[in-house]
């Protein structure tokens, strides 16, 4: 899960409209919209979101042939439409990641966490925001290229059901292919053929050791164990100082002593961290 976002302003009276199609999002629709969101996810939109907020849901607006955005709250928030409230939060959301982004935590991870793990225990990692799957099937690749088969698991999770559809389903685009190591993309995925041709696919060797569940990171957690690896990436910086500590305080506990939580390059836990110390560049190590 990840959005484009920072701190909710005071609200800009002077703020033009959004128009489209005659439609207007005024500002007292727009800070709805931007409470929902709060609420929901704990993610705070600035002002400057207010186009990207007006054309997304403007699509839901033609679907239902609305006259404007306050019928659509109306709509959305009614009892009887809950999956309409999940669809409004989906769009509200940004997904942007890639096979191995931030490599600098792979190698750690090969290097440092692996070679010092307990032996005959399954390595368990979490990628607790995982967008479309690429961040948790770049560290299943890693797992399986240096542990044995069936001793290692992976847990992808975010709060869109949308983007774990995609995740679930292992299939990118061709271009895909040049974020992949050579020596994992031979091993670890395949070229589409027929229906496919154009497409990069998952091996399903590898993704049945990949697991994906809608977890939202503001509400208590299900019961999903412990973990060695926990990848909180690219998600922090979207959230207030308050909603940090939260997320962290449910976090923290689904680590293993020494476990390990990794966090975007442009992110700081400074003064949420509590325990944890910091072992590697935004690399941090429970007690």
């Amino acid at each position: 899960m990840a959005l484009r976002g920072g701190h909710v302003p005071a609200q800009d009276t002077q703020a033009p409209p959004i128009v489209g199609l005659g439609m207007e999002l005024g500002d007292r629709e727009f800070e709805t919209f931007r409470a929902i969101v709060l609420k929901e996810l704990g993610i705070s939109l600035s002002a400057e979101k207010r186009a990207l907020v007006a054309g997304r849901l403007m699509k839901r607006l033609r679907h239902y042939g609305l006259a404007g955005y306050q019928d659509y709250l109306a709509l959305a928030m009614a009892d009887e439409h809950e999956d309409e409230r999940r669809i409004l939060l989906n769009l509200l959301t940004t997904n942007e990641t890639h096979f191995f982004r931030e490599n600098e935590h792979f190698v750690y991870l090969e290097k440092t966490v692996l070679p010092s793990r307990q032996p005959g225990a399954v390595f368990r990692a979490w990628s607790a925001a995982c967008s479309t799957g690429e961040e948790p099937y770049s560290i299943a690749m890693t797992l399986a290229a240096h542990l044995p088969e069936g001793s290692w698991e992976v847990l992808g999770s975010d709060a869109n059901d949308d983007v774990l559809a995609h995740a679930r389903a292992g299939v990118y685009p061709i271009a895909a292919r040049d974020e992949i190591p050579e020596k994992y993309l031979k091993r670890f995925c395949l070229k589409g053929v027929r229906s496919q041709e154009g497409r990069l696919l998952i091996d399903p060797a590898l993704s049945s050791g990949v697991e994906f569940r809608q977890i939202n990171l503001v509400k208590p957690l299900p019961v999903i164990g412990l973990f060695d690896v926990v990848f909180l990436r690219n998600v922090m910086i979207y959230f207030n100082q308050k909603t940090k500590g939260e997320v962290l305080d449910r976090i923290v506990p689904s680590l293993k002593p020494g476990g390990r939580l990794f966090v975007g390059h442009m992110e700081s836990l400074v003064g949420i961290g509590g325990d944890l110390k910091k072992v590697a560049p935004s690399v941090y190590r429970t007690p």
